[in-house]
């Protein structure tokens, strides 16, 4: 088969293999031994097992906890700390008629450095007694399954934070930050074709190329690309996507190197969450174009075409 004007996908500024996994490698390690120093506790004085512990979109943390009281401390307040990084909390007293009181917490997490923070709570007492206590995670059994996933990453960072169990069984916040990221925001089907709306997220915001690849083979066709500050706008070529092959293909799709799709998402299976329909595009140059545009179940962008240009004349025909 002869491919004249198609070149082969290739992925721009990609590291060599054995670099990727040095530095996969070298992360991990680092995760478990800051998670086995956050997760230090004290015989004398052992984690507080939350009522709620939660983490929304990495980046709003809930915390409540039983008061262990009637009267409210002088101070009390949640340390989310990381070497000499803090971040601190005030814990709010709030008193129930039908329960036991509570300190509760709202935390805004933003900027989080990569890595492993602990999370401590500190009181003081009326004779001044201050007692710093760790936190367990709250609720040992398997979470649900459900259609979301229990995190998410920051939809505008990438940057994603969970809460994780350390050995000693002490909860503490991991932070991972994001790999560069081809975001899609939302594509538009129209009656001439189809325009992409993303962003870049953790690359370089330089002027952008983009490309079409034929899942079987990897054939690839440009794709016209434009925008500034990260943002980009993506016309769909299925005209070069149709003219590449004879026979109905997938194809997925490439910004500045970077795959394209809905990554900044806690949905487990984006293709069942969002389903699209077929639709018949009527193209420029005056071709009919049968196309899917959709999400894999891996939340990555696809279309699938096929010209039916010459299957339209011949059904005509027939019928007239």
């Amino acid at each position: 088969m002869v491919r004249t004007g198609f070149t082969p996908s290739r992925r721009s500024g990609s590291r060599p293999e054995f670099v990727r996994r040095l530095r996969a490698t070298v992360r991990s390690t680092r995760f478990r031994v800051e998670r086995a120093a956050a997760g230090r506790v004290s015989r004398a004085e052992p984690p507080l097992t939350p009522v709620h512990l939660s983490l929304r979109d990495s980046r709003t943390l809930n915390l409540a906890l039983a008061a262990g009281g009637t009267e409210p401390p002088d101070r009390a307040r949640l340390l989310i700390t990381r070497g000499r990084r803090r971040i601190t909390v005030p814990l709010a007293f709030e008193p129930h008629t039908a329960a036991a009181p509570l300190l509760t917490a709202t935390a805004t997490l933003r900027d989080m450095r990569d890595g492993v923070w602990r999370l401590t709570v500190e009181t003081r007492g009326a004779d001044g007694r201050v007692r710093r206590r760790g936190v367990a995670p709250a609720g040992d059994g398997a979470p649900a399954t459900t259609p979301t996933a229990p995190y998410a990453p920051d939809p505008l960072t990438g940057t994603l934070v969970r809460i994780v169990r350390s050995r000693t069984g002490r909860a503490v916040l991991q932070a991972t930050r994001p790999r560069p990221r081809a975001e899609l925001v939302r594509f538009e089907p129209r009656g001439d074709g189809i325009t992409v709306h993303g962003r870049l997220v953790g690359a370089a915001l330089a002027p952008v190329c983009a490309e079409a690849v034929r899942r079987r083979d990897k054939v690839a066709v440009p794709a016209d690309v434009g925008g500034t500050g990260g943002a980009f706008t993506l016309r769909v070529p299925l005209g070069a996507m149709t003219r590449a092959g004879a026979g109905q293909w997938v194809w997925d799709f490439r910004v500045a190197g970077l795959p394209l799709g809905r990554w900044l998402t806690d949905v487990r299976d984006p293709s069942a969450a969002y389903p699209t329909p077929f639709r018949v595009f009527a193209l420029p140059e005056g071709s009919l174009v049968r196309a899917h545009a959709h999400f894999t179940r891996t939340g990555a962008f696809a279309v699938t075409c096929w010209d039916i240009t010459d299957h339209t004349l011949q059904a005509a025909e027939e019928t007239s």
